[in-house]
């Protein structure tokens, strides 16, 4: 029979071994990790000035790539989380980088009418991609100018509407030229606003002759009064409705404004996102569709503008008919679209 010293031996190595188990299992951890995120930046071509902020955004890399592990692998939720280009950045630097509706400014009650009122019937499903009034995916980098890219999926779906012509326009010559108002380029802007720059000016340019820079530039009006398409007015979808925006969307693309300050809408990769979010409205994107799964989950089908690496190839299904009146991350409360 083993002693009471052979015991406590005994007890003592088993701990040790445990905790060295442990540490073990951290550095492994903690040695993937970092193979992780080294697979990562070359994926994606990241590059840090020194060793500093590598290793902080090592740590930030390794904080999201946990809570979308955490995400993913908890409840059941109908959308899922995964890695992407913004996996180094906190929610904040996220949020300050790529969303950029100024919500702070408080729009005048609408006096315009609204075209589709009386609207009663509507398809069940509408996708607007397969009615060819949809450019492809587009990408705002690290400027806050979603206002023009919304404005201008909405002009160029109506565009496309009257003319039959899918043109890609111009949000340069809205971050560039658009600024003696409440737009102001990479610090944000209202799709109204835009829309009334188009108007005034008589007309947008296209992207290929007045292109994508990402950052504020010197308005070039040599470009910018060659135009390639024009509307004349835009309407305001009365708010807190989504049977009044889904008679809207049922006849064209049309731009809302959301909350997209969550890290899970950071993350998104597919599904139906349901949450979380609230009404604090900062982005602007496109509503071009909507449906429902087999599931009878109703759904938006939302163009953004983080590029073909974000969402479902830059889309993103956002649940509809919420109990909000505002709808889920205040999609219905600030909707507007441009008239032909």
């Amino acid at each position: 029979m083993a002693s009471k010293h052979q015991c406590l031996l005994y007890l003592a190595f088993f701990i040790l071994s445990i905790w060295a188990n442990q540490g073990l299992g951290r550095k492994l951890h903690e040695t993937s990790m970092s193979e992780m995120h080294e697979q990562w930046m070359a994926q994606h071509g990241r590059v840090y000035k020194d060793a500093v902020e590598k290793a902080q955004r090592l740590k930030i890399f390794k904080e999201n790539v946990e809570f979308i592990e955490s995400f993913n692998n908890g409840a059941e939720k109908p959308y899922k989380l995964s890695i992407n280009e913004f996996a180094d950045l906190t929610n904040d630097e996220f949020r300050t980088s790529r969303n950029g509706f100024r919500a702070s400014v408080v729009r005048p009650m609408r006096t315009t009418p609204f075209m589709y009122e009386n609207v009663t019937a509507v398809p069940s499903t509408m996708d607007w991609r397969k009615k060819g009034a949809v450019t492809p995916i587009k990408n705002q980098g690290e400027c806050g100018c979603c206002w023009a890219f919304s404005a201008v999926a909405a002009t160029e779906g109506i565009t496309q509407l009257t003319t039959g012509k899918l043109i890609s326009l111009s949000e340069q010559e809205l971050v560039d030229c658009d600024t003696s108002g409440e737009d102001q380029g990479c610090e944000g802007g209202l799709m109204d606003d835009a829309f009334d720059f188009i108007q005034h000016n008589r007309g947008l340019t296209t992207e290929v002759n007045y292109p994508y820079t990402g950052e504020d530039g010197t308005c070039n009006t040599k470009k910018s009064t060659n135009h390639a398409a024009d509307i004349n007015g835009h309407e305001d979808v009365p708010a807190n409705s989504e049977k009044a925006l889904l008679n809207a969307v049922a006849n064209q693309p049309v731009s809302v404004a959301i909350d997209a300050s969550g890290s899970a809408f950071q993350f998104y990769s597919s599904g139906v996102f349901t949450g979380d979010c609230g009404t604090e409205l900062d982005h602007g994107v496109t509503a071009i569709g909507y449906g429902a799964t087999s599931d009878g989950t109703k759904y938006w089908l939302v163009k953004n503008s983080w590029g073909t690496g974000w969402g479902e190839e830059g889309y993103i299904m956002m649940q509809r008919d919420v109990d909000s009146p505002e709808g889920l991350c205040g999609i219905a409360m600030m909707a507007s679209y441009p008239t032909a």
